[in-house]
């Protein structure tokens, strides 16, 4: 394709002066860039339009469609598909009054999201009742009753194939189905697809000059797209590059292209991502001081791929200041994306209740799903299963802790579970009941996630314990019974299972 596009960031600097806390991890603290931006791939925005106005197979024969038009963005991690659905499902939302809605189809280690969960998030999008207990067959009839006679998008991201999508496909034809997937969604009809290749030399080059400015650019662009063409025109592999640039402001485009040429071969050749990713992740990681490389690939124990300073600081046994400069040095580098306020009140509301809460919640990221693989590489390589044991651990107790303070601010002030959380840290206090509600409910995939976890891991039954039990009494302190039900039945599902595997007859009985 001749016009690319990539969710790039704007030039960026690593400088480490002034920086609180650089110093505990060695690495330089840049300034994260801005929310990415959008450039190119009008070819591939041309396309799925006309995809959508074109006439289907039923059309074509003389009926009606009964169910909605399947779009399908096919390629694979790191080639920038999510990005390019994202992008699309913005220019067609005003197309679609009954709103966009967003659903990933695989955690953030590969595993495919049971059906039924997909389908309560979607019904909760909606603003639908969400019946506790319900199973599969009734959640996606529920979906698909939600969405008869509406005319809304669902973005259904990172699916693992066509028997994750197909349950989900509305009975509407006038919705719209944007699936996002690594190859094609064999036996759903009349699929139209659009396969990503890498971006062009020019995109390419705009996504280096976006990281590292456009100076070492304009003095050397032939350079410039080697590094594109060595790169494979893959957007995850360029955004490294050019994070790298960044943090090696005195560096030129031939020092990065050597450096990648001189790379010996080495474990991450071994992990199935595509060899250019593969090596541009080895120079930003092999880059960094061994405290903040430990970092790096503690985060691939972060629940939902979700991180914030806490749960940086939980995993490395580091202060919560060192672990907010490092986080934002890597946003800089490109191996986090910062996370948009989705849970943020509207701003009329927030203004009606005061300061919005968001503003005082500490910056979250997202570990993107292409180094997911590389960091679990690291983390086996560097890191003994015990220390990986200790590590999640003082992950989970420093959510125990958070998620008290978080219902404490539930309860009256002056009562004893106020009282209690007053000897906390003043980073695990919350200001006010609308910063504890705001941070329940942004943080809330990486807690359900954080429970998961706990049980699935098997050695840590007390704790698990302990983190349902204030998972549960945080929801109830925040949230209206009904609307907390779904997930509190998804809790006592994973409470019920450690009891069984203990021997816990009360706790089995209560469950």
């Amino acid at each position: 394709m001749a016009e690319q596009a990539v969710d790039t960031g704007r030039s960026v600097t690593a400088s480490g002066a002034g920086r609180r806390g650089a110093g505990r991890t060695g690495a330089p603290a840049a300034t994260a860039p801005p929310p990415p931006a959008f450039a190119g791939r009008r070819r591939e925005l041309a396309a799925l339009r006309s995809d959508i106005e074109r006439a289907g197979l039923d059309t074509l024969s003389g009926r009606k469609g009964a169910r909605s038009r399947v779009l399908l963005i096919a390629g694979r991690p790191g080639s920038g598909r999510s990005t390019l659905a994202a992008e699309l499902a913005r220019q067609l939302a005003g197309d679609y009054p009954d709103g966009v809605l967003r659903s990933c189809l695989s955690t953030i280690d590969g595993r495919p999201v049971p059906t039924a969960s997909a389908a309560r998030d979607l019904l909760t999008q909606l603003g639908e009742r969400v019946p506790a207990g319900a199973d599969e067959d009734e959640l996606t009839e529920a979906l698909r009753g939600a969405l008869s006679g509406r005319r809304a998008l669902l973005l259904l991201d990172d699916a693992a194939g066509a028997e994750q999508v197909e349950p989900l496909l509305p009975d509407a034809p006038d919705c719209l189905v944007l699936a996002v997937s690594a190859g094609p969604l064999t036996g759903i009809t009349d699929v139209r697809p659009c396969t990503l290749g890498g971006l062009d030399t020019a995109a390419g080059v705009e996504i280096l000059t976006r990281y590292a400015g456009p100076i070492r650019i304009t003095v050397d662009p032939r350079t410039a797209e080697q590094v594109v063409q060595d790169c494979g025109g893959q957007p995850a592999a360029l955004v490294l590059a050019g994070g790298w640039l960044a943090a090696h402001p005195k560096s030129s485009l031939s020092d990065l292209l050597r450096t990648l040429f001189l790379l010996p071969p080495g474990e991450e050749e071994t992990v199935p991502v595509p060899r250019p990713l593969a090596r541009t992740f080895r120079l930003a990681y092999e880059s960094l001081p061994p405290p903040a490389a430990r970092i790096l690939r503690l985060l691939s124990l972060a629940p939902a791929g979700l991180v914030d300073a806490h749960t940086a600081s939980a995993l490395a046994g580091c202060s919560v200041e060192a672990a907010e400069s490092t986080l934002r040095d890597f946003a800089a580098r490109g191996l986090l994306r910062p996370v948009t306020s989705e849970g943020a009140l509207p701003s009329e509301e927030a203004a009606a209740d005061g300061p919005d809460p968001m503003a005082a919640l500490p910056p979250q990221y997202r570990v993107p799903g292409c180094l997911t693989p590389l960091l679990q590489a690291q983390l086996r390589a560097h890191e003994r299963p015990a220390e990986i044991q200790l590590a999640r651990a003082r992950m989970l107790e420093r959510t125990v802790r958070q998620l008290a303070s978080c219902r404490a601010m539930g309860e009256p002030a002056g009562s004893p579970a106020r009282e209690r959380t007053s000897g906390l840290p003043r980073s695990l206090r919350f200001g006010s009941v609308p910063e504890a509600a705001a941070w329940l409910r942004t943080r809330r995939p990486a807690l359900l996630d954080s429970a998961r976890i706990a049980v699935a891991d098997g050695e840590l039954d007390t704790l698990d314990r302990r983190l349902m039990a204030a998972l549960v009494r945080a929801l109830l302190a925040h949230e209206a019974p009904e609307a907390a039900a779904p997930d509190l039945y998804g809790l006592h599902g994973l409470v019920l299972e450690v009891a069984e595997r203990r021997g816990l007859p009360r706790e089995k009985a209560a469950a």
